[in-house]
């Protein structure tokens, strides 16, 4: 059971700092000044030695077991720009990281294009496509393309756990402005008017929020908040969720996507589809340090249960044997 060599991008960083807890070789591209999704190593991830970073211009002399595509960019330029022929042969995995979009169609008469109608890019039946939960393989229309769900995985530093004594709410997206609708923007602004809320993540100054935090500091950075407030309508799963329930985080979300499975409601936090009932959850954990400790606890056993990092290693492990077999 060799270690294998695997190709792939800095996508996101956070979820490859996890990928790279697989007991294999990732081998990451960069380009000079690391722009999006060249950046290596880059970042305040504590990649480990397990983690090479590849200039583009030298990947087609490296040696690979897989490669590894993260973005449609990736599938449809990069690898006939980098990769060789025989590299392009190699055992291929796509990471489809979220569900499908709407499109809007042109004419005199617009028609709108269903999510549930989206067929993946990918169309090879000697590709594995991996998809990130469950709800994004049920709306994606894969077609000839094997298909399995890896659902995320965390890990937070020893010893962090929840204090929830700062009597306040966070919600943790990145763009949240620029994002709008789709990411709950326009919820955000209007319970912020009428609860305390805290915004963490890239350009949050931009909305009134905190900025950021560097991945490894975060679980401590929010342990103190009372509850974690996801306002996304049509998202992936976020990471930050996991590590927020891992933590020990009472959830207030949306009962959409895969979120509608993962906080149970009264259990792990608030999960509801009518946003007249969201203020009086988070008010209920705002008075109550009782409730949100008890509900907290359900998420952590919910994060522990459902999406520990060994787990998650091992699916990975899985998969990528079973395409290199």
């Amino acid at each position: 059971m060799r270690r294998l060599n695997i190709l792939t991008w800095h996508t996101h960083g956070s979820y490859l700092y996890y990928l790279s807890q697989a007991p294999h070789d990732f081998h990451v591209l960069a380009k000079p000044g690391r722009p999006a999704g060249y950046g290596g190593r880059c970042g305040p991830f504590p990649f480990g030695p397990n983690v090479h970073e590849v200039p583009v211009e030298q990947a087609r002399t490296r040696s690979f077991d897989c490669i590894l595509f993260q973005e449609d960019h990736q599938w449809e330029k990069d690898q006939y720009e980098f990769l060789t022929p025989a590299q392009r042969a190699l055992p291929r995995i796509y990471l489809e990281h979220d569900p499908p979009g709407i499109s809007v169609t042109g004419g005199a008469s617009p028609r709108q294009a269903w999510p549930t109608d989206t067929r993946h890019l990918v169309d090879d039946p000697n590709v594995l496509l991996v998809h990130v939960t469950p709800f994004n393989a049920l709306m994606w229309d894969s077609g000839r393309t094997p298909t399995r769900v890896i659902e995320h995985g965390v890990t937070i530093p020893a010893g962090v756990r929840y204090a929830g004594d700062v009597e306040r709410g966070l919600v943790i997206t990145n763009h949240l402005a620029r994002r709008g609708r789709r990411m709950g923007a326009d919820l955000f602004s209007a319970l912020r008017t009428e609860l305390p809320l805290d915004l963490l993540g890239m350009a949050a100054h931009a909305f009134g929020g905190l900025g950021e935090i560097d991945h490894p500091a975060l679980p401590a950075f929010i342990a103190r908040y009372r509850f974690l407030f996801s306002p996304v309508r049509y998202s992936s799963l976020a990471l930050s969720t996991l590590e927020a329930m891992m933590v020990g985080l009472p959830v207030v979300a949306l009962a959409t996507t895969e979120m509608a499975t993962v906080v149970e409601h009264g259990v792990s936090g608030f999960a509801v589809t009518d946003t007249r009932q969201l203020a009086p959850c988070m008010l209920a954990l705002l008075n109550d340090a009782g409730l949100a400790r008890r509900l907290g606890e359900g998420a952590r056993r919910t994060a522990l249960d459902r999406f520990s990092i060994d787990r998650f290693s091992a699916d990975w492990d899985a998969a990528l044997r079973y395409v290199t077999a």
